[in-house]
C-alpha cells in the first residue's frame, strides 16, 4: 500500500462522506419518515454508480489505480451504507413495524443488485453501440 492510494482512498471518504450526509439531511427534511429513504437513496444511487464504473472501467483497464481507488473504496464506500441499512431495519423489527422492515430490507437488497446490473449493462451496451 502506497501513500498515493492512502490519499486517494481518504480524500474519496471525506467527499463521499459528506455526499452521505446532505442526502441524509435532504431526505429527514422532505420525505416522510415511513421508511429511512436517505439511507435508501444513498444505497441505491451508490449501486448504480458502481455498476456504472466497473463498466467503465472494464473498457478502461489503464486507468489509475488512484482513480479507482478514489471513487470505489473512497466515495461509494463512505457514501453507501450496509450497517445503517441493518441497524434501521433492525429498529423497525423491534419496534413492531414489521411490513415497514420488509419494505426497507427488499428494496436496499433487490434494488441495490438490480441497479449495480442496470448501471453495468448500460455502460455495456452504450460501449457497443459507440465503438
Amino acid at each position: 500500500m502506497n501513500l498515493g492510494l492512502i490519499i486517494a482512498v481518504g480524500s474519496g471518504g471525506a467527499l463521499g462522506a459528506i455526499a452521505r450526509m446532505l442526502v441524509n439531511g435532504f431526505a429527514t427534511k422532505n420525505l416522510s419518515n415511513y421508511l429511512p429513504y436517505g439511507t435508501i437513496i444513498v444505497n441505491l444511487s451508490g449501486s448504480f454508480i458502481i455498476g456504472v464504473l466497473f463498466a467503465y472501467f472494464h473498457h478502461h483497464p489503464t486507468l489509475s489505480p488512484h482513480v479507482k481507488s478514489f471513487l470505489v473504496t473512497g466515495f461509494l464506500g463512505a457514501l453507501t451504507t450496509y450497517s445503517t441499512f441493518a441497524i434501521e431495519s433492525f429498529f423497525l423489527l423491534g419496534s413492531g413495524r414489521f411490513f415497514q422492515a420488509f419494505n426497507n430490507i427488499a428494496i436496499n437488497l433487490v434494488g441495490t443488485i438490480a441497479l449495480s446490473a442496470l448501471g453495468y449493462w448500460l455502460v455495456i451496451q452504450f460501449y457497443k453501440v459507440n465503438i
